[in-house]
């Protein structure tokens, strides 16, 4: 008979002897309290655990009259069957399941979404709710189940390179814009990243927020898949030819040309050119202007009356000079200033505007 219960478990009276039921010992399934399965005054049947002479003490089990639930869990339950249960515990990094009285498996957070950043369990779960999973792994010894709920429907990286082939035009929303480039959410879950190189063909994007902003709708070119590590790259200025390519048909060493001020660099000026393309005008080109004093002498949108001086092919570089410009418009000789690249490599005057730009960059 049911004497007296604590948290801890249930003193029942074997008839001049008391004996405790503890409460691990009263159900294979989950409890939080003794008074879920017994009461003060009932007549239970229990198994007499363990008995101790000299304490006289007794631990009585009453979950051991019946067959433990983990016996035959792999015919149960077998890896790779879908099964229902009902969810009685949420915590930060799962979703506990109970399958049967005495049997819970464990839905990692991990596992409930192909491509959904879950940020918490309850998201998506409650407790009391009845759902289906499946079985991904069981530990007899440890009496652990992994469950899995995105399980239950394909992956969608294995066809992703079938849905959205290399070269083909996408799509998205802008979700995130970071320093080195855009992610963009070409479905609900799947995002690509536009690397900031692969925003414009003769653009210096210092940001990309320059180009877009979150929320924007952007048409882009999948430039790569890499369904190993979940990846898709994605490329803006691949929804056109590259420019460079066409550049001899454009501008020709020696050609003068109107250009308008983009911003002063530490060694020279950048320079927005017809046709989308940008040059570097060295302070070395430029005239009566002091290096320390570029950013009060030109002004951005300024328009300046240049000469080109290198078309650099290889590392996609113009350099610009005033000072040739107007020897030009005087008839005189403008050979000394032209800088002719080498096949494979840059120039001084190439390497000038690099350093620059990553001085400004720093």
């Amino acid at each position: 008979v049911v004497k007296n219960i604590t948290d801890f478990g249930a003193f029942i009276d074997l008839g001049g002897l008391d004996g405790l039921l503890h409460i691990t010992d009263i159900s294979w399934g989950r409890i939080n309290h003794p008074t879920e399965v017994v009461k003060i005054g009932q007549r239970v049947k229990v198994k007499i655990l363990e008995y101790d002479r000299d304490r006289s003490r007794v631990s009585l089990g009453l979950k051991q009259l019946t067959p433990h639930p983990w016996e035959n869990i792999e015919t149960k339950f077998p890896v790779g069957a879908t099964i229902k249960g009902k969810i009685v515990s949420i915590v930060d990094y799962g979703a506990f399941i109970e399958l049967e009285r005495g049997v819970e498996g464990l839905i990692h957070i991990s596992e409930m979404s192909w491509t959904k950043q879950v940020k918490h369990p309850s998201k998506i779960l409650s407790i009391g709710d009845l759902v289906d999973a499946v079985v991904l792994k069981i530990d007899k010894n440890e009496q652990k189940i992994s469950l899995g709920l995105r399980q239950l429907e394909p992956d969608p990286w294995f066809t992703i390179d079938r849905k959205y082939p290399v070269g083909s035009t996408v799509e998205g929303k802008v979700r995130n814009i970071t320093n080195f480039g855009i992610f963009v959410e070409i479905e609900e879950g799947i995002d690509g990243l536009i690397h900031i190189s692969d925003i414009s063909w003769t653009k210096r994007i210092k940001h990309p927020s320059e180009v877009v902003k979150k929320g924007d709708l952007v048409k882009c070119v999948v430039t790569n898949i890499d369904k190993d590590n979940r990846r898709i790259s994605l490329g803006i200025k691949q929804l056109q030819e590259d420019p460079w390519m066409l550049i001899g048909s454009r501008f020709k060493l020696g050609q003068s040309v109107r250009c308008a001020v983009n911003r002063p660099l530490e060694r020279g000026l950048l320079v927005d050119m017809d046709h989308g393309f940008e040059g570097f005008v060295p302070v070395t080109e430029l005239e009566g202007v002091d290096e320390a004093k570029l950013a009060e002498a030109f002004k951005g949108g300024e328009p300046l009356d240049l000469l080109i001086i290198e078309i650099d092919q290889v590392n996609r570089r113009i350099a610009l000079s005033q000072k040739a410009h107007a020897k030009a418009q005087e008839n005189q000789d403008v050979k000394p200033f032209l800088k002719e690249s080498a096949p494979g490599g840059g120039t001084a005057m190439g390497d000038a505007l690099k350093e620059a730009l990553q001085k400004q960059e720093e």
